[in-house]
């Protein structure tokens, strides 16, 4: 059966150097390569999940109002929005 399929770069190369040391065709390389990663199934290991260790970073600083530092952002970003606005105009 004649199929176009796309191989990463460094996959293709791969698969060229191993024909070229096997002495056999590209064709016949990639298929036998297919069919014993085929036969091996799901013998691929798990991927472990990823977990995050939650770490303390010390809280506030006394000090600091959190709600004016917010209302200063907002204030920041409303002004880069109106200047982008004036900017396409």
């Amino acid at each position: 059966m004649r199929t176009t399929l796309t191989l990463d770069d460094d996959l293709a190369r791969e698969l060229k150097e191993l024909a070229y040391r096997r002495g056999t065709s590209f064709k016949a390389t990639v298929n036998q390569t297919l069919r014993i990663g085929l036969a091996a199934g799901g013998t691929a290991a798990k991927p472990r999940r990823y977990r995050v260790k939650p770490s303390s970073l010390g809280g506030t600083r006394p000090g600091v109002d959190l709600d004016r530092t917010l209302r200063l952002a907002d204030r920041l970003e409303d002004e880069a929005i109106a200047h982008k606005i004036e900017l396409r105009k």
